[in-house]
Parts: structure tokens; sequence; C-alpha cells
């Protein structure tokens, strides 16, 4: 449902609440309650409340809560406290305004006697009721502890009463600077290191380029899509707004750091037993790797030849005519031959899959979403999780990366380098880049880590044969290592004519996930980032990188039909696009998902910039001193 609705329910309230007949009981005029927004601070008075917590009815995320606040304020000051009073005032007050507005009896003179133990009873579940309803358990766990510590002074509300007004305010002004100013941030993943560290806390200032409005501002305070230990949406759709932001003072540049809300995360493999409830947040990169292993298991493996089993009968059958070297070559051909032939029947049953993908994608979401098992790589098994979640923009997972490529840019990566418009982009102090190492005896993991600062599995695997380096560590290791040779890691893009259909599969790995696009994690086909109000023409190579941008991100309908294309039934020969777009890479170059696996970051997925680093904890245990109050570049 649209905010609109709520914002107009709002307008129209204080006539359905008959205020023109209940405050002149105050002593307040009845046209008083006729000029809309006026009336709400006129209605904050009479409550005993300031008059400016009006305005707070005009922050989406706020404003029901803030409703809700007036009503039981202003019920109160009419003398209804029970529980079923309260009850009322929070989700349904038009009775008790009635009676309020129509009995004369009815007087806003009450005031609670904190010494008086009947008032106090009279209003104890009404109280208890508030408090739960802003912090449940938690919140009375708080009150009685700090009321314990504190001593009761006479004529002083009781610990509830104060508490609960305390952390409902608390939560307000925390809620508001929360989703308009600032917000806290902790690094959960390598994939910007050395830059940003596991355990790193940050400030993400999200007026630098503009606060978003949330999308769902009806959601639980101070927690993002998911309540802790229970494990439920903390948010709930009945109220949606568009896409709005607020001016900010910059737009992105090019190599920002930017935090924003994941923009493959719109449908996410569902399960709170794993970190932040995800398995895997790419969900479209599980669907792929849910139906190349479905295809795979239907495979007639009867159907490939054994190898060594039809060599050694060969070899049985050529030892009477050759021996020695010469049976030798002659195995060298025939293994040759066999292995063509191999490769031939190997590329005939892949051609299936790969004419046949989306049969095969439907299987895998069937498997996913209804089945709700997923294969883990990383495990080696399967996993029963809880099926797929659909998030809206606001509520997707939180990342960070730094921003590349700006809308209109033009980007490509050769050998690791990437290239924006044509001119090379700058190597980061702090960047990662891999290098394989070779000529190299490695000390202990304890010296390395004291005197480089480098650590196992992190910065070096093994003996050291294949490192991560910023150009600073690299430097040094060539100093301290003068024998050695370090050379930058590149995964070389072949030519998409020449690869077979089993080969082709392993294209699905990277944006735009297309068999026949062939990039990697070193090696990127040239494209160019959308920017809104430009026109392309649509043709069947730059389709599979902007498909995704046409039907999720502008929800649009897009089809293709005998080489043509259809955009909401229509043929279309071109698209203008009505966002601009970002492409988002971590600086830990070859242990990030980021743009290259995903793609294209929407504006309105764009939550703010990250802009110091407050906290840094040593999951290894400890504080990083050197890292608090730090400035991110």
């Amino acid at each position: 449902m649209s905010a609109l609705y709520f914002f107009l329910f709002f307008l129209v309230y204080p006539y359905i609440a008959m205020w023109w007949k209940s405050f002149p009981k105050a002593g307040r005029k009845s046209w008083e309650a006729l000029i809309p927004g006026y009336n709400y601070a006129i209605a904050s008075k009479i409550s005993g409340q300031p008059a400016w917590w009006a305005f707070l009815m005009l922050i989406p995320g706020i404003h029901i809560v803030m409703w809700m606040v007036f009503n039981v304020s202003y019920i109160r000051k009419y003398g209804f406290f029970s529980l079923t009073d309260t009850l009322q005032g929070i989700f349904f007050p038009f009775i008790l305004m009635a009676k309020i507005a129509n009995d004369e009896t009815a007087q806003p003179v009450y005031t609670t006697d904190w010494e008086k133990q009947t008032d106090i009873e009279r209003r104890k579940n009404g109280d208890h009721l508030v408090l739960f309803l802003t912090l449940p358990i938690i919140g009375h766990v708080v009150a009685y502890a700090l009321g314990f510590l504190q001593k009761k002074k006479k004529g002083r509300k009781t610990v509830i009463k104060e508490w609960g007004d305390s952390i409902l305010f608390a939560l307000v002004a925390a809620s508001a600077i929360r989703t308009y100013v600032f917000e806290p941030f902790q690094i959960p993943t390598g994939s910007m290191e050395k830059t940003l560290l596991v355990g790193d806390f940050l400030v993400v200032n999200k007026m630098a380029y503009g606060s978003k409005v949330p999308v769902t501002p009806l959601s639980f305070p101070l927690v993002h899509n998911t309540i802790p230990w229970i494990n439920i949406k903390s948010y709930t759709t009945i109220e949606k707004l568009e896409y709005t932001r607020l001016p900010g003072w910059a737009d992105i540049e090019n190599y920002d750091v930017v935090v924003f809300n994941y923009p493959s995360g719109d449908t996410a493999v569902y399960d709170p037993r794993m970190p932040n409830g995800l398995m895997g947040h790419d969900y479209h990169g599980i669907v792929n790797s849910e139906a190349r292993r479905l295809f795979e298991e239907s495979i007639d493996k009867s159907k490939i030849p054994n190898s060594n089993a039809l060599l050694q009968k060969r070899s049985q059958e050529l030892s009477s005519q050759y021996e020695g070297a010469a049976l030798d070559s002659v195995m060298q051909l025939e293994a040759q031959k066999l292995d063509n032939n191999v490769q031939k029947i190997i590329d005939g049953i892949y051609k299936d899959f790969v004419d046949n993908i989306g049969y095969w994608r439907e299987k895998a979401r069937f498997e996913i979403a209804e089945n709700k098992r997923t294969f883990s790589g990383s495990e080696g098994r399967m996993i029963e999780h809880y099926g797929v979640v659909y998030r809206p923009v606001d509520k997707r997972e939180n990342y960070i990366k730094r921003c590349i490529g700006i809308p209109g840019d033009s980007l490509r990566i050769e050998n690791s380098q990437v290239y924006v418009n044509g001119e090379k982009a700058p190597i980061f102090e702090f960047q990662n880049l891999q290098y394989q190492v070779t000529n190299i005896s490695l000390p202990s993991p304890r010296v390395m880590k004291s005197k480089f600062g480098l650590e196992i599995n992190r910065d070096y695997y093994g003996s050291g044969s294949v490192m991560n380096l910023t150009a600073s560590e690299l430097e040094t290791m060539e100093k301290s290592y003068p024998d050695a040779t370090f050379t930058l890691v590149n995964r070389e893009k072949g030519d998409i004519s020449s690869q077979s259909s089993a080969e082709k599969v392993s294209n699905l790995d990277y944006y735009p996930k297309s068999f026949n696009h062939n990039n990697n994690v070193s090696n990127f086909e040239s494209f160019w980032i959308p920017k809104k109000g430009e026109t392309i023409e649509l043709n069947a190579h730059n389709v599979a990188w902007y498909k995704r941008v046409i039907t999720a991100y502008e929800l649009h309908d897009f089809a293709e039909k005998n080489g043509k294309y259809f955009i909401d039934g229509k043929e279309a020969t071109n698209y203008t696009f009505e966002l601009n777009y970002y492409w988002m890479m971590g600086d830990n170059r070859f242990n990030s998902a980021d743009s290259r696996v995903w793609g294209f970051v929407p504006e309105d997925h764009i939550v703010g910039k990250a802009s110091m680093v407050w906290y840094s904890s040593d999951p290894n245990g400890g504080v990083r001193w050197d890292r608090l109050f730090t400035a991110i570049k």
C-alpha cells in the first residue's frame, strides 16, 4: 500500500476523532482542530507534550509511531489508562476519541499522583504494554536493572513509566538519525582488504549523496531486515514508498568507497542458521550452480568413455606391432585421438545444457524454493534451508565496495588493470592484487605476521606460491627476497568463438552470466555503464548486459522472439534508461564478489558514503588501536 494513503489518513483523522468537539474542553478553539498539522501540535500540547513533536509525523519510518504516541497521550489526559484503553489508543482509538468528544464528564484534567497507589495500579498494565511494544523484554530488563540502582524518590514516576518514556523516544531519535543522517556498519568479509579489515566498524554518511527515504518505513527499530534471535522479518510491506532521495551535497565520484543495498539480493536463499540469515547472497549465481549440478547428475556417465581403460586396451593391441620408444610414440598419438574424441562427446553433452538453460534453471529454482535444498560447495554436501525470501530494495543486505565506474563511463579490465574511459585506474594504497611467486622459501607464519604484517590463508597460502599483496607489500617482499619472482596472476580470456559448450558453462560465473560473454576475475570485455536519460540501440551483444537493468531494476517486461525485442509487449529497437548505475569492485581484487559477479548497482540502492572507521576489533583478539577514528580513502 502506498504511504500516500497513510498521510491522507493522518490528515482526515482529526475530523474522525472529532477534535473540534474535545479541544474546547482543554480551553482551545474548535477551529484549531480543523487546520492540518497545526491540529496535531495543539493535540500534543493538550496531552502535555511539546508541540514540535507534530513535526515528527512527517518523517517516514517514525510517523505511525508518533501517531500512536499522540493518541495514547491524548486519551490518558482524559483518564483512560487501563490495558484495554492503551491497546485501543495504540491500534484503534476511534471509540475512545468519540467518547471523549461526546461525554461531557470527560475532561482533560487528569494528572497521575505518583504517591497514590491506586493511581499507580490504574496505569501499571498500560505502562507495561507500552514498554513491551517499544523494546520487547529487553526494555523490561533494562528498566528493572537501572531502577534497582536508583533510589526511589517521593512522587517520582514508576521505573516502568520513566524508562518506557526514555527508551521510546531514544529509539525514535536513534531511528531518525540511523535512517537519515548516519548509520554504523561492520565489515563482515575481506572483500575490501586491506583498505578495510574484517572487524572494522564504520560510520556511513547518508547525507553526503542525499538521504534515501525508506521504501518500507514500517519496521522494527535499529535492525536491518531480520530481528535477531527470533529470526523473523523486521519489516512489513503494508506501507510502501516510491524511491525518493533528499538533496545531498555531493555526487558519487570515481573511486569513492560506497555502502549500498546488494542489487542481486531481491531474492535470497534464507537460512537463519547462516551468517545474516543467508546461504550465499547471490541467488542468481546459486540458481546457475544448482542448474549445472542437476544437469550433471542427470548425465548418463556410461556415454563418456573410460580413457584409462581404453588406452590400456589399445596399448595391449599395439604391443604386438610396436615396442619401446616406438610404442610410446604411437600411444601418445592414440591418447591425443582419444582425448579429442572424449572432448567431443562431453561437448555434445553440455550443448544440451547450453541449449536448454531455461529448463534447468527452472528445475534449480524449484529445488531451492520448494524442496528447500541447496548444494554447498564449501561443505561438499546438500544443505537443508528455509527456502527463498524476497526483500525490498532498502532491506537487501548492505554491501561496501569502491565505486570504479559512474554513469556514462566505459570500462574494461586487462590483466587486473582497470581502464576507465581508456585511462588506467589508480592502484590504491591498500589494494590487494594476487601474485604467483616462485623461488621463495618463507619463514614461519609468526615471523611473516610480525615482520611483514602478512597472515596465512589471507595474504598467502601454504608455502607462499600465491600471495595477495598491496603495492608497498610487494615492494617490501621483492627487497627481502631478491631471487624470488612475483608474477601478477592473469586468468586468460579466450576467444568466445572458439569456446566449446563445456567451456562456455564457466561464463555463467561472471556478469553478464551469459554463455556468449567470456569474462573472468582479471579480464573483462569493454562495456558501458547505463546513465539516466541515455538511449542505446538493442542488439544481441548488449542485451545480455542490460536485460537485468530493464527487468529487475526498471521493472519492465522484456522478451526476445525471432531475433526481435519486446518491452512491455511492444517491439523495441532501443531503450532509454530511467536510473543511473554504478560499477563497484572490492579492493581485495581476487577475493571479492562484486560487480564482476552481479553487475550494475542502481542509484536507488545507494545507501551512503563510508567516511570513518570508529572502532576495529581484531578477529584474532584485541583492538586495532591504530585504526580508531581513521578516515576512509
